[in-house]
Order: structure tokens, then C-alpha cells, then sequence
């Protein structure tokens, strides 16, 4: 990318009513466009992102047994009046519509209806089983008052994955599979050290206990008690004698900390299969349940998440694994700097590389001011002194240390990033 042709522009202003840190930084950086409380638009910049989070997420989930499916936004009432979730005092956060024939549909929130019923032609049999479906779409939530940018919003983007299985046990081993899975995501994203799995209250999804993923941010609404040894957490509303005896976890061992909720895995029994007349015959012709588990990542929280984690009084930082570029190109000087900067613009892109490549005739402060700014992990910098002494600039966005190297240098440091 060429900045010279990229339509978005950093900017010194953000919305007046925009208070979350991540939110500020992403609207200012231009990878973000806030249409309205809660709802925002993805920029060049920020769809680059989203797309890399969503391909680490992909990658584990296919990994792990996952199909992909994409499912519809629209989804019919009568699918959720079956289950008892139709109802506003059931589930009250809905947006709902109606069709000029007065049918009522709901926004998609959630997919086990329509998951379900989708499988209905095709798992009859104990040979269709176990399966895991899961998608990656934009869901829609009809929260009393988004806050928080991207961390609680009205239209966001999720990864929901549900598992049907024969039996209990398969169940639980699936169920453990995706947990593992979820914490490779989270290491993938850069923040699997401060990322905790934690037992949480099973909603209107289960009376047993959910498993939250929690990271820790003094931003989190979410009040968790830590056994750091152990790895494990426990969520303040389920923080009692009886829970941590259950998980086998000692108050002594366990730390009050601050966190965000960056995904959850539920398990769902049969509720949803058997409401729905979802089931399978077993190896005897007997008719029997199928066990589901739901589980959630917020591909579009994690951002901003990820945002508020690592974003420093400069701007942003982006993990090396998501960030929209490895590098920032910039170029300071005359006609050799410029021919110099695009040989090395196309060599890099020919090695793979991806590069922003700042071109526009601006002052070096602002150049370096917006690489800050967006959080590019290493920032490249070509001038006719450093021309002069066949060194390029080598500035790393998250320690900001600087360093004189060679073409060869450069492309080795590159390549182990």
C-alpha cells in the first residue's frame, strides 16, 4: 500500500462523544469510521486487521475439526418460540423486524436455532456424528447502551462454533479440544501470557458452569480471581466456597484482577437439538439426543482489546501477527532516496513482505508522528545521508529502539519477524 493512494488519513480529531481509548486511536490512525454509537466502519487499515485475526481464528478452528459455514442474519420466529427464546423477558437484547406481510424475524444474535435446523436433512445416524460446525459473520445485539468502542457494540464480528456429539464423553473431549484451540488463538494474537480460562456463570445457556477466555486490562468490566500457577480463573460471580472446591482451586492461591472477556465456550446438553427435533439413531436403531457446546470469539473485541493492551502515549501497537503491515516505509530526501525507497517498496512485497510505504510529500516529524500513530511493528526509513553510508534506519514500534542496518541485515531481521 502507498499512502499517496490510500483514501483514509490520520487525523488529529475524534468523535466528541467517543470515550473509549480504542476507539480514539482507531478512528485517529484511520483504521476505523464511527457511524453511530456501538456501530463502526472498517477502513482499508482496519479490514486488514480484522482479516488477519479471522485467519488465525480460521486456522484453529479447521484445525481442531471445524466446518465452515456462513450462515443467514435473518432468522425466522417460530425457530426460537421452540427453544423459549423468542420472548424479550427470555433473551432482551433482540433487534426484531417484521416483512411488509407481517411475518416477524429476528437480527442474528446467536445461531444455535438456525445451526441446528440447518442440520436436520443431513445427521440421522450415529455416523454423522461427532461434527462442529462454525461461522465468522457480523452479529447484531440491541445493547441498552453501547460503551467501550469496539469491546461492547451494537454490530460487531464474531466466530461461533457449535459441536454435536453422541455422548457425554465425546462431548467433554471436544469440549477440551476448543478450549486448547482457543488458548492457541490467544498466543497467536500476542496475548495468550495475560489471557486466563475461567469458570464463569452458564446464562440462560446452561446451569452448569461456562468457560470464559478473560484478558486482563484495567478497562475490563469483569472482576476474575487468578491462580496464576494453575493458569485457571474464576469469574466473580461464581466466586464461592463451593465453585473452587469444584475446581479444586484454594482463596489463598488466587489474585483479584481486572479483565475483558475475548471469548467463551458453553456446554449446551441437549436443549436446542431436542426442542428442535434434532437427533440421531444410534448403532441399534435406538433414537438418542445430541449433546451440543457453543463457543465464541469476538473477532472485532479482540482488536480493541489488542488496542487498549499495547497502545502507548504515541498510538497504537500492533502485534507482529495481525498488524495490516511488518513494515513502514518511509522515505526522506531527493530524487536517489525516492528511487531507493520504491526499488526496496517492490522488493519487499516480492518477498512477501507486507508493506505501507509512506510516499507523500510530507515533513519527516509527520511521517514518523503517523508511523507511530497506526503501530506498524518496524518502521524502515530511507534518506540520502543513510544513503551515503548503505544503512537503512530500523526503528521497532514497541521498544523504539533504533538500529543501523544493511540490505542483508534488514531482510534477515524481516524475515525472522
Amino acid at each position: 500500500m502507498r499512502l499517496s493512494q490510500n483514501f483514509t488519513k490520520t487525523r488529529k480529531t475524534i468523535p466528541a462523544d467517543e470515550v473509549a481509548k480504542n476507539a480514539q486511536l482507531l478512528i485517529r490512525a484511520g483504521y476505523i469510521h464511527k457511524m453511530m454509537a456501538g456501530v463502526y466502519a472498517y477502513l482499508p487499515l482496519g479490514k486488514m486487521v480484522l482479516d488477519n485475526i479471522t485467519q488465525i481464528v480460521r486456522e484453529e478452528m479447521n484445525a481442531a475439526g471445524g466446518q465452515e459455514v456462513q450462515m443467514t442474519a435473518l432468522q425466522p420466529r417460530e425457530l426460537w418460540e421452540r427453544t423459549d427464546r423468542w420472548d424479550d423477558k427470555k433473551v432482551d437484547n433482540w433487534f426484531k423486524t417484521t416483512l411488509k406481510n407481517g411475518t416477524e424475524l429476528g437480527v442474528g444474535l446467536s445461531h444455535e436455532e438456525p445451526i441446528v435446523d440447518s442440520l436436520r436433512p443431513f445427521v440421522t445416524s450415529y455416523k454423522d456424528l461427532p461434527l462442529n460446525v462454525y461461522q465468522i459473520q457480523t452479529k447484531f445485539r440491541n445493547e441498552l447502551r453501547a460503551k467501550s468502542g469496539l469491546l461492547r457494540g451494537r454490530e460487531f464480528i464474531m466466530k461461533d462454533l457449535y459441536s454435536f456429539a453422541r455422548t457425554q464423553q465425546e462431548h467433554g473431549e471436544i469440549y477440551e479440544r476448543l478450549a486448547a484451540a482457543y488458548l492457541r488463538v490467544y498466543d497467536r494474537l500476542g496475548i495468550g501470557a495475560d489471557t486466563y480460562r475461567c469458570a464463569a456463570d452458564g446464562g440462560y445457556f446452561t446451569d452448569k458452569f461456562s468457560d470464559e477466555f478473560q484478558t486482563l486490562s484495567d478497562v475490563g468490566e469483569d472482576t476474575i480471581y487468578v491462580d496464576e500457577a494453575k493458569r485457571i480463573a474464576v469469574n466473580k460471580e461464581v466466586y464461592n466456597d463451593d465453585t473452587l472446591q469444584k475446581l479444586g482451586l484454594r482463596r489463598e492461591d488466587l489474585v483479584e484482577k481486572r479483565a475483558v472477556e475475548v471469548g467463551n465456550i458453553f456446554p449446551l446438553e441437549s436443549k436446542y437439538s431436542d426442542a428442535l427435533d434434532l437427533y440421531y439413531h444410534d448403532e441399534h436403531g435406538q433414537r438418542q439426543s445430541i449433546v451440543m457446546g457453543c463457543y465464541g470469539i469476538g473477532i472485532s473485541r479482540v482488536m480493541g482489546v489488542i488496542v487498549e493492551k499495547f497502545a502507548d502515549d504515541r498510538g497504537i501497537v500492533w502485534p507482529h501477527a495481525i498488524a495490516p503491515a511488518q513494515v513502514y516505509l518511509v522515505r526522506i530526501g531527493g530524487d536517489r532516496a525516492v528511487r531507493h525507497a520504491d526499488e526496496l517498496y517492490d522488493e519487499l512485497r516480492a518477498q512477501g513482505i507486507r508493506v505501507i510505504y509512506d510516499d507523500r510529500d510530507e515533513r519527516p516529524g509527520a511521517k514518523f508522528a503517523d508511523a507511530e500513530l497506526m503501530g506498524i511493528p518496524t518502521r524502515v526509513t530511507i534518506s540520502d545521508r543513510l544513503l551515503e553510508q548503505q544503512r537503512y534506519e530500523v526503528t521497532d514500534r514497541a521498544t523504539s529502539e533504533t538500529t543501523l542496518l544493511t540490505r542483508d541485515e534488514l531482510f534477515g531481521t524481516l524475515e525472522h519477524n
